[in-house]
């Protein structure tokens, strides 16, 4: 006797924006459950289905569910969503940070991936704080499932929430591994000169907002004049919280400081992969991270990665000795000029890329996600 697949619904209104973390967390998730777990019969909701279907292009279009707005967001989660739900009877539906509030037809997954805003509360307005408080919470005590990615983030979702941390379960993010034909820091320098014009740079990726802590590595290369040394800093992403400090800075950068800086907001996959691995040395300076992927990325690709410590990437040893917290400026300052003067020999890179493959699988985190519902099933 056949059994029933199980049906799950992935709400995947974040391939709507700009990027974010949550697409790597749905894209890679999902296409390892869709390689290992063909018992599970899964589709995703979205506004533009056409994006969807290139991350996922062996998922049937049958199998993705259009949203009949993109804005707002009650639209999707008052008619979309409980319509979806009840012509398919689907068995779970997975959400990132918030659910809809009437589960009637269906469980709910929430996956929570960080409530850095009552942490850094200074880094966030009032609003918004005690706005995503209150969906947050009522989100996680409603859910049949609750998951978020990292040990720091349930830490801080329990303690928040006051919630057990034994019902927060951990489901990290896991990393794509580059087939080793495909790793040619030659051919990524060439690329990256010939399309963008850079060359011996220092890469950082990361939407701009305060707690990621651009002003800290764009003060240090202007004080340490790094320019002068025909080196560049190049920032890859868009705007999503407002840094005056930064706008400030960056309008009043000389002439010959200018040849050196370069933000560019959004760069496709085959560019991204190429300033990675052409990088002279990758800096992610956050104060605040519930994961932190871009460093993990960087270092996939054999770039020399200076990271901060704290938070969720405490868990980053691999890096050491090259870590260092963000509030000392003076340590952050002798690191970054020692990794220019003094780059990381290949084979420490490997070990280190190695590792990172090793502890970050989505293989992994899809059979602890699988076995989640299994359980909850059971």
């Amino acid at each position: 006797m056949e059994t029933k697949r199980i049906k799950i619904f992935v709400d995947a209104h974040s391939f709507d924006t700009e990027f974010q973390g949550t697409q790597t967390f749905i894209e890679g998730l999902y296409t390892a459950l869709m390689v290992h777990y063909p018992q599970l019969d899964i589709y995703f909701g979205a506004y533009d289905t056409e994006r969807v279907k290139k991350v996922f292009p062996l998922l049937d279009s049958s199998k993705i569910l259009r949203y009949k707005k993109q804005k707002p967001s009650a639209f999707r989660f008052l008619i979309d969503i409980p319509q979806f739900i009840k012509k398919y009877a689907f068995d779970f539906a997975h959400f990132q940070y918030i659910i809809p509030f009437s589960n009637k037809h269906c469980k709910y997954i929430v996956t929570t991936h960080d409530v850095l805003f009552n942490d850094f509360p200074k880094e966030f307005s009032q609003l918004y704080r005690y706005k995503r408080n209150f969906l947050f919470k009522k989100s996680l005590q409603k859910a049949a499932i609750k998951t978020t990615v990292s040990a720091y983030s349930r830490e801080k979702i329990s303690s928040n929430y006051k919630m057990p941390e034994k019902h927060i379960h951990i489901i990290p993010n896991g990393m794509k591994v580059l087939p080793g034909n495909d790793l040619n820091k030659e051919n990524a320098r060439q690329f990256i000169k010939e399309i963008y014009g850079i060359e011996n740079f220092i890469l950082n990726v990361s939407r701009i907002e305060p707690r990621k802590n651009h002003l800290l590595l764009l003060n240090k290369f202007l004080e340490l004049e790094l320019y002068k040394q025909n080196i560049s800093l190049v920032f890859i992403g868009k705007q999503s919280i407002k840094v005056p400090e930064l706008t400030e800075i960056i309008s009043n950068l000389t002439a010959e400081q200018k040849r050196f800086f370069y933000w560019i907001e959004q760069v496709d996959t085959e560019a991204l992969l190429s300033f990675y691995q052409s990088c002279q040395l990758f800096v992610y300076p956050s104060k605040a991270e519930g994961f932190g992927i871009p460093p993990l990325e960087a270092a996939l690709n054999l770039a020399p990665v200076l990271c901060s410590e704290t938070t969720a990437m405490s868990d980053f040893n691999f890096f050491s000795p090259n870590t260092f917290n963000p509030e000392n400026e003076n340590d952050f300052s002798a690191k970054l000029k020692n990794m220019i003067g003094h780059p990381p020999a290949l084979c420490s890179l490997i070990k280190i890329s190695e590792d990172i493959s090793e502890k970050y699988s989505w293989h992994k985190s899809a059979s602890l996600f699988y076995n989640l519902i299994k359980s909850w099933i059971q």
